[in-house]
């Protein structure tokens, strides 16, 4: 099976959030071609260009039949997080989009699984409406930034939506977003070659350094893009928590080579050396294949780059293809049989 851990989805229109809530600075779509549209800041400036795999669950399940791929978990577009806004209107529109995606896996259930969103500018409300896509919309988990307006996720202030979390058991997907030193990397797009997992890094190794692990031993995360760097750097954070414990361990953590095992990554490396080497530090266990579908920066081969791995055993890539993900997100893979 192939279940991809890692796609994005957003409703086909939307109201203006602009005129809904009487202040600027939200996206809009503009669709000015069949099957295309343009993402817009609502003060007229360009974002992105889309097609229609980027709305049109029917869209994307041809190509999912395309490419073999039995199941998709499927997140918002990060750039409609909207943590700046106020946090009761950043709810309301948590609630429309995690309302649409539940409809999407409702018309769909063997073929996608939803990952919310939430107004992580307010943990009380990020709390309840984490209930609520864990109770009632029956998500398993949430995809959440890799910083909350600046804010690395190690900050204590975020410790009950932790604690609300592990105690739901609910996933949380960490991507990245709002990524740091953007002012120096809008040339040649490295906000999004270096910028992203350079973010996702930060995430990581807060929480790592934060003490997130230790004071919520049974959390369950995800970070996105292979971890970023963090597996390709962590001989480096694992010296300086020995070398500078004045500096490193001020939370009174452990070496930062004993947290691996306590989180996922998924697998997106596109290259097959360094997805071997994020294998054997992570462990296949703790490794998914995902795709960040439909972006053009994510793997649109569709994990061939794993199956046609010359190094990984088909034990191994039957892990990374759906059992990873599978134990990440607490589901029984049998409840996905290949339909197309």
């Amino acid at each position: 099976m192939k279940i991809d851990c890692h796609a994005h989805i957003l409703p086909e229109t939307w109201p203006s959030l602009k005129d809904k809530f009487g202040y600027g600075g939200f996206i809009t779509l503009e669709h000015h071609l069949p099957g295309k549209a343009r993402m817009m800041r609502d003060d007229g400036v360009f974002f992105r260009e889309i097609e229609e795999n980027c709305w049109n669950p029917e869209a994307i399940l041809a190509d999912m039949n395309k490419h073999n791929v039995d199941v998709m978990v499927l997140c918002t577009v990060p750039v409609l997080f909207s943590y700046w806004a106020r946090p009761e209107h950043t709810l309301e529109w948590s609630e429309m989009l995690n309302d649409h995606l539940a409809s999407v896996v409702r018309d769909h259930p063997t073929r996608f699984i939803g990952l919310g969103t939430l107004p992580m500018q307010d943990v009380q409300l990020a709390c309840q409406e984490l209930r609520r896509v864990v109770t009632v919309l029956g998500m398993p988990g949430v995809e959440i930034g890799s910083n909350i307006n600046g804010m690395n996720l190690d900050d204590r202030s975020l410790d009950p939506f932790w604690a609300e979390a592990e105690k739901l058991g609910a996933s949380i997907f960490v991507h990245p977003w709002e990524m740091m030193g953007s002012d120096r990397t809008q040339r040649y797009f490295q906000q999004w070659l270096v910028g992203m997992p350079a973010e996702t890094t930060l995430a990581a190794s807060s929480m790592i350094f934060g003490g997130v692990f230790d004071r919520f031993p049974n959390l369950r995360v995800m970070f996105s893009h292979a971890g970023g760097s963090l597996p390709f750097t962590l001989g480096r954070l694992s010296h300086g928590y020995h070398a500078r414990p004045d500096l490193c361990n001020v939370n009174t953590v452990q070496d930062p080579r004993t947290y691996i095992g306590k989180f996922w990554v998924d697998g997106i490396t596109h290259d097959e050396h360094a997805l071997r080497y994020l294998v054997d530090v992570m462990g296949a266990d703790k490794v998914a294949y995902g795709t960040d579908y439909p972006f053009p920066l994510g793997d649109l081969d569709h994990g061939r780059f794993i199956e046609e791995h010359p190094h990984l055993g088909s034990e191994v890539k039957e892990q990374l293809l759906s059992k990873s993900v599978c134990d990440f997100l607490r589901i029984d893979v049998m409840k996905f049989q290949r339909n197309a």
